[in-house]
């Protein structure tokens, strides 16, 4: 067997050999492999786990209420630049291209709800927020043909690129393109923490800070809910916090997000990764662990800048392992929301449920395209005639998976205002108009299609075939 050393200095002299990837690529990669072959792996003493308090992890409404003065508000929002991560495609929904091209609702996609946004808040206030997608060798080149529609809007958009890191042969740690893979299979972007030496590695971070940017709002593309907050903005601008983390009390759905813990004085991100399995039950209950990581980032850029430069952001690294052609490789990868614990002045904030709505499945475009929200200036609102403060939940069959058979299966969304959970598995087809309330099960055999018919309400029902209707 190499020996750790061995296996370092033979992967600088075959990385050294690909082209396709930059000299900081090169080195970037280089150094997490020797990181993660150091074992420097964090583990989490259990005992020395404490609940944040108030101060560290800061409730939303007791932040206080933004300047009155419309100019106020325009000087804290020409302080702000909108990022999103734009890395991922939408194969997991059956689609092609990147996921933020998927139709949301009205035919709008994602993109299209954030530039709709972001276009009305520079229009209010007279600002000029910008918008970055940081893509990956996967979304990069459809990404570019995508903006060119809205190059008359009145948004500067930027895109740059994140890394793109070989796999790694799992038995001999040698790059899968030294092994003749080169096409996109022998690469991978190496997850979102990539974020902050990509921004400064773009040029993207000093042409920011040199037109007096301060902050940044880091999101998924997909969560629906992160949109601009301008208490979150102002907070953190009086406070001087350096990062600031979006959490949100759990729910039964919840339980496997990582946690903001109180560790030796710093506030930190626990994954469950992290824990020990005789811990795993504990951190997954809601008693102990009440909130959970959004993903929606607010950083300050000079900061960003600092730790960079000081090569200080040591993320925990996710070993993701998977298989190309029967090769067994390891990708890996770090998270953006880790970072926290090497800013200064780190805090949460414990948002309201609604700043998180990701659409990771065909049953979250029901919940979004359904009744129980409607679309305002490209803000996703919801219903206020729903009672109940949680989402129903939804699980729908393998039939629906791809949004093309999903759409297919519903005439019209059902309205979902009163339900409170659904059940659909086999060949099911709804009409248009149909009503559903309370607890609703629909399960057909293999071979057997049921058509839902148009216009009727099912209320806390369970069907298992034509003649349950």
């Amino acid at each position: 067997m190499a020996t750790d050393t061995e296996k370092i200095s033979q992967l600088k002299s075959a990385v050294a050999n690909l082209n396709q990837i930059s000299e900081s690529e090169k080195t970037g990669f280089v150094n997490l492999v020797s990181r993660y072959l150091s074992g420097e792996a964090q583990h989490v003493e259990w005992s020395k786990i404490q609940t944040p308090t108030d101060e560290v992890v800061v409730p939303y409404d007791t932040l206080e209420s933004t300047p009155e003065d419309p100019e106020e508000t325009k000087m804290l929002l020409d302080k702000l630049v909108v990022l999103k991560l734009n890395g991922g495609l939408g194969t997991t929904m059956g689609c092609t291209g990147p996921k933020s091209v998927i139709e949301v609702r009205n035919g709008l996609t994602f993109l299209d709800l954030i530039v709709i946004q972001i276009e009305s808040l520079n229009k209010k206030y007279g600002c000029s927020v910008p918008l970055l997608l940081m893509n990956s060798f996967n979304t990069h080149d459809d990404t570019q043909k995508i903006i060119e529609k809205y190059s008359n809007s009145n948004i500067e958009i930027h895109t740059f690129n994140q890394s793109q890191y070989p796999r790694l042969v799992a038995d001999d740690f040698v790059p899968l393109p030294s092994k003749g893979h080169t096409d996109k299979d022998g690469w991978y972007p190496p997850g979102h923490g990539d974020v902050f030496p990509s921004l400064k590695s773009s040029g993207k971070l000093d042409a920011l800070l040199s037109q007096g940017k301060e902050y940044v709002f880091v999101a998924n593309s997909d969560n629906l809910g992160a949109v601009v907050d301008l208490k979150i903005l102002n907070h953190l601008i009086r406070n001087k916090n350096e990062y600031c983390m979006e959490v949100t009390p759990k729910t039964l759905a919840d339980v496997k997000g990582g946690t903001l813990i109180s560790y030796e004085g710093k506030v930190q991100l626990l994954e469950i990764a992290q824990v020990p399995d005789q811990h795993v039950n504990e951190f997954k209950s809601i008693e102990k662990f009440k909130i959970f990581n959004t993903n929606n980032l607010w950083v300050n850029l000079k900061a960003i800048k600092r730790l960079v430069e000081a090569d200080a952001l040591k993320m925990e690294i996710i070993p993701n392992p998977k298989e190309v052609d029967g090769v067994k490789v390891l990708q890996l990868e770090t998270a953006a929301g880790a970072a926290i614990r090497f800013f200064d002045h780190a805090i949460g904030i414990n948002v309201p449920r609604s700043r998180f709505l990701p659409v990771k499945a065909s049953s979250d475009l029901l919940l979004v395209q359904s009744d129980l929200y409607t679309v305002v200036d490209g803000f996703v609102i919801r219903n206020p005639a729903r009672a109940n403060p949680a989402n129903p939940s939804i699980e729908l069959g393998p039939e629906f998976k791809k949004v093309a058979s999903f759409l297919s299966r519903f005439k019209s969304v059902p309205s979902i205002i009163e339900l409170d959970s659904l059940k659909v598995a086999g060949d099911v087809w709804f009409g248009a108009n149909v009503t559903l309330k309370g607890k609703v099960s629909i399960a057909v055999k293999s071979g057997v299609k049921l058509e839902i018919p148009e216009g009727v309400v099912l209320e806390n029902k369970e069907i298992n075939g034509p003649e349950d209707l």
